[in-house]
């Protein structure tokens, strides 16, 4: 038999309140009530539509509809007659024979008639923010959300969960039999979280390594400099050797992220800075530079970042 999405035939989302099904049925129950509209099929159109309203009406018919139709709309295994007589759920004035598919469903001695399958309970997602330092060591998290019970009302459930060091942004975290009850005995469903690393103002993530841009001068770049770097677990002091370039890197091993299986480095990036704004004392000490650099004659040899360009 055809499978009956009864969401559609309301023209309502699968995700519709009660109120929303009820306002979709009673306009089109109106259009196509027998007594009002004469027209070729209108009985059957609202035959077909106080059928899907029975079914959505009501909490647990809706859950073992939905639950239909997500493993494909399968309704082979509900007993029924095919036929179903006597049931008048729009109140139309009207007895008749309802569609195979819903006798199939239970349509015709009502859902509750038959031996009930178990049901799996769903899943419930959630999104869950943690920062950089806080993922070097495992971190426990309380997480909050709603439970729906068989009956639509809701239990508020706090839940102490581990999130694993190292973990990366996007990760999706399972947390067994933590979701929605299921019913007739099924099993609950999990709890499921999605993870966001939340950006560092000044380091950023590789992997499990962990890089910053470090700024020097132009001075402590060529004679040399002590630096104070900051890290996830605090600060280090760093030898920065005479004519260093930008762009090079110093690598700390194992101050990076971890995980069960791998330790990340630390790296610091060097980027050469000038001041923003430039006196006239050092202007002139800049051009002696230049020129001490670009004179022929000068002892020391000249020097040209761009001579392979040439």
């Amino acid at each position: 038999m055809d499978f009956i999405d009864y969401y559609k035939v309301l023209g309502v989302e699968s995700d519709a309140d009660e109120a929303a099904i009820k306002t979709a049925y009673r306009k089109l129950a109106r259009k196509y009530h027998p007594d009002v509209n004469k027209e070729v099929g209108a009985e059957e159109k609202f035959k077909e539509i106080a059928e899907a309203y029975h079914v959505l009406k009501d909490s647990e018919r809706r859950a073992e509809f939905d639950d239909m139709k997500k493993y494909g709309g399968r309704a082979g295994g509900f007993r029924g007659q095919q036929g179903s007589h006597g049931f008048n759920p729009g109140g139309g004035g009207f007895d008749g024979d309802f569609s195979d598919f819903f006798s199939a469903f239970g349509g015709g001695q009502g859902f509750g008639q038959r031996q009930p399958r178990p049901v799996r309970g769903q899943n419930v997602e959630l999104d869950v923010s943690v920062g950089l330092a806080e993922i070097l060591e495992v971190k426990e998290e309380t997480v909050s959300y709603t439970l729906t019970n068989a009956d639509g009302t809701g239990t508020k459930k706090n839940l102490k969960v581990k999130i694993p060091q190292g973990v990366a942004d996007g990760e999706k975290i399972r947390v067994a039999g933590q979701g929605h009850g299921g019913r007739h005995g099924g099993s609950s469903g999990d709890l499921f979280l999605h993870i966001k690393v939340l950006a560092h103002p000044y380091f950023e993530r590789k992997g499990q390594d962990i890089e910053l841009i470090m700024p020097i001068t132009p001075w402590e770049a060529a004679l040399g400099a002590k630096i104070t770097v900051p890290t996830l677990t605090g600060k280090i002091s760093l030898t920065v050797p005479a004519n260093t370039s930008s762009g090079k890197k110093f690598r700390i091993k194992g101050k990076g992220l971890k995980t069960k299986t791998v330790t990340g480095d630390f790296l610091a990036i060097v980027k050469i800075e000038l001041p923003e704004t430039m006196s006239p004392e050092a202007e002139v000490l800049w051009k002696q530079l230049a020129d001490t650099y670009s004179e022929a004659d000068s002892e020391a040899e000249t020097f040209n970042p761009r001579e392979a360009w040439r």
